[in-house]
């Protein structure tokens, strides 16, 4: 029997207000979270996730009030991520309640956080976001996608693909793929990027940044994706979940 497609809106949360730009510049106001993600609750999302975008550059600890208001009004699994360092971290934001939590810039830092927060919660709570881009010349990984930090601002020379297996083998209960060349351009996910991810790990994996259309979230399944992210195309009324699942079912995908 074949698992369901997740469809996942993506809050990108600033200060307190969702935000959308493209490759994670020239930013703009989206709305508010606690009411976008009661939104996207009614219309049959999966999941939502909520990355404080800033938390990170900023040196500051995710808005926990926000998130204890947005978990308020969904009744579906929330995700949350952004400046999470510790498995005390985990804890407080679980307390909040999230019911996974993203991690992305601490583990690049100690990959040995992933193994804590696997030991002491159980790895279907974690998320490992992964912000990959294309490299070439001298600075080429062996797949050719390098993982990125801080919205995508910091090369790390990481090669992508071989940290999602090394996260995987750490404990983490899903990746969270994002393209940062795909980011907010709405021209499709990072097809190639996603096959070359799926060919090496076994766990769970989320196609994010780029979708614009309907046909996108099919392609990206076809890639191998597990779940289906976008932020764009759900924020400003392009298309609504129900529209995305729709398409799905109709080119052959099992969804909820």
């Amino acid at each position: 029997m074949s698992v369901a497609l997740r469809v996942v809106p993506c809050l990108d949360v600033d200060a307190g207000r969702v935000v959308k730009g493209v490759n994670f510049e020239n930013l703009r106001d989206a709305g508010d979270p606690v009411e976008l993600a009661a939104r996207y609750d009614r219309e049959g999302a999966d999941e939502v996730t909520f990355l404080d975008v800033s938390a990170s550059s900023g040196d500051r600890e995710t808005t926990y009030d926000v998130v204890r208001r947005t978990a308020e009004q969904v009744f579906v699994p929330l995700t949350v991520g952004g400046g999470v360092r510790s498995a005390d971290d985990v804890d407080r934001l679980l307390r909040a309640g999230a019911d996974k939590v993203g991690v992305n810039t601490a583990a690049i830092a100690r990959p040995e956080l992933i193994a804590e927060i696997a030991h002491r919660f159980g790895s279907q709570v974690l998320t490992l976001s992964v912000d990959a881009r294309r490299v070439t010349g001298d600075t080429r990984t062996d797949s050719g996608y390098e993982v990125t930090t801080h919205g995508g601002r910091r090369g790390t020379g990481i090669d992508a693909v071989a940290w999602a297996v090394r996260a995987a083998e750490l404990g983490a209960g899903e990746i969270l793929l994002n393209s940062m060349d795909a980011d907010g351009t709405e021209a499709g996910f990072d097809l190639a990027m996603l096959r070359d991810v799926r060919r090496e790990v076994r766990i769970p994996l989320i196609a994010s940044g780029g979708a614009g259309t309907v046909e996108h979230f099919a392609e990206a399944a076809d890639a191998g994706a597990d779940a289906v992210l976008a932020a764009s195309v759900f924020h400003f009324g392009q298309l609504t979940v129900g529209q995305v699942k729709d398409h799905l079912r109709a080119t052959g995908h099992v969804v909820r």
